[in-house]
């Protein structure tokens, strides 16, 4: 595995010294020997890992500021937080999910590898943003929903000024249009899509990038899973 990152991150000018990729590695074994009991991730291959679960995780990291305060919208297997917190130690990253067996293997995985200032939390991002509404300078979210869901579950967690980060593919552009009155509804703007063609994988990610400029109605998120059965359009 280190020899497989070493080589793509190279390839892909990303920073990453031994002791990092040791962390990444050990990351992956645990991912691997958790997976046989709980269906974290179909993508077992290390070269596919490295790929599509490591290399995809780390690709914006250069738009999060130094000393960030992040929080992961649905962490499940830990990407994209683990990874970025291995590479990025100086931001303070925050994961929440709503299965509980993910939660404590999250758990696991911050103390196996020693990982200071992260925690990860079980609730949903409906709830959490109750209680740290417009908390945070950055919100991920990776294979979660639809990007006007997405909206929904994100922006309300994100500080003015802050920014929010959607991992999609080349359907970006597609979800964009569909989304165009809730980003206007809920404070959010486009500043960037960051398009990178993996050869690897023969295919493009586009990461959409969404600063918050105004709050967000008090209404938002709204309750009982309504983000993804009746999304704004």
């Amino acid at each position: 595995m280190k020899d497989i990152l070493r080589q793509l991150f190279g390839k892909y000018n990303i920073e990453c010294d031994d002791e990092k990729l040791n962390q990444l590695e050990v990351f992956y074994n645990l991912v691997i020997e958790k997976n046989q009991v709980m269906n974290l991730t179909n993508i077992t291959n290390e070269k596919e890992f490295a790929i599509k679960n490591i290399l995809d995780s780390i690709l914006p990291i250069n738009t999060i500021k130094d000393n960030a305060t992040l929080v992961d919208v649905g962490a499940g297997a830990g990407f994209p937080s683990i990874p970025i917190k291995i590479l990025r130690p100086d931001i303070n990253i925050t994961m929440i999910d709503s299965l509980n067996k993910r939660v404590d293997f999250l758990k696991s995985v911050i103390q196996k590898l020693n990982l200071k200032n992260i925690q990860v939390i079980h609730t949903r991002a409906e709830d959490y943003a109750k209680i740290k509404r417009e908390q945070f300078d950055v919100c991920i979210a990776r294979a979660v929903a639809k990007l006007n869901t997405l909206l929904e579950y994100c922006l309300p967690l994100v500080k003015i000024d802050g920014i929010m980060i959607a991992y999609k593919s080349l359907k970006a552009e597609e979800e964009l249009k569909e989304s165009k009155n809730a980003l206007n509804i809920l404070g959010g703007k486009v500043i960037n899509l960051q398009s990178v063609f993996i050869k690897e994988m023969e295919s493009v990610r586009v990461n959409i990038i969404i600063k918050k400029e105004k709050n967000t109605p008090q209404i938002y998120p709204r309750n009982k899973n309504m983000a993804k059965t009746k999304p704004i359009i």
